[in-house]
């Protein structure tokens, strides 16, 4: 018998970042802090990501491009990883993502890659508490996502390794 599903989750969107909590202000103007250091020479695509840990401390990263394209890392998982290093074990519980291009102006919200979606799923499913998403351009509307599993459902996850 076959069976159809769907799958959908909701969003909050706020019309500017003015709209936004103070403390999701701070995290999100963390994030561009990060974006204006971004090391994006080839794509001129900068990308910055900040992440608040439960311990209170936000952590920054951007994407950092390379000749070599498969050899750069995304601003997303430059954070997390960041995070994950400096201090291991600690809860993630919200990541705010910016994304700015020097060639023409981003006015929407720009969704992380699927290798970072897998990347801050596999923070979310080791900690087992959903980590708040903002994404953000440099203008706009910022979109606010309870969990990251709503940007990757079906995620894959070390419980098919067992």
């Amino acid at each position: 018998m076959v069976n159809k599903k769907k799958i959908s989750f909701d969003v909050t969107v706020y019309d500017s970042f003015n709209e936004l909590k103070s403390d999701d202000q701070n995290l999100m103007s963390a994030a561009v802090s990060a974006r204006q250091r971004a090391y994006a020479p080839y794509s001129s695509f900068n990308v910055g990501a900040s992440v608040l840990l439960e311990n209170g401390e936000i952590i920054e990263g951007n994407n950092q491009e390379n000749a070599s394209y498969p050899s750069g890392l995304c601003a997303e998982r430059v954070a997390v990883f960041y995070a994950g290093a400096k201090y291991p074990g600690m809860k993630i519980k919200a990541i705010a993502i910016t994304a700015a291009s020097l060639n023409h102006e981003v006015s929407e919200p720009a969704a992380p890659c699927g290798n970072c979606r897998q990347a801050i799923s596999e923070y979310e499913f080791r900690q087992g508490q959903p980590i708040k998403i903002l994404l953000m351009g440099e203008t706009g509307s910022v979109i606010e996502c309870n969990s990251l599993a709503d940007l990757l459902p079906l995620g894959f996850n070390s419980s098919f390794l067992n």
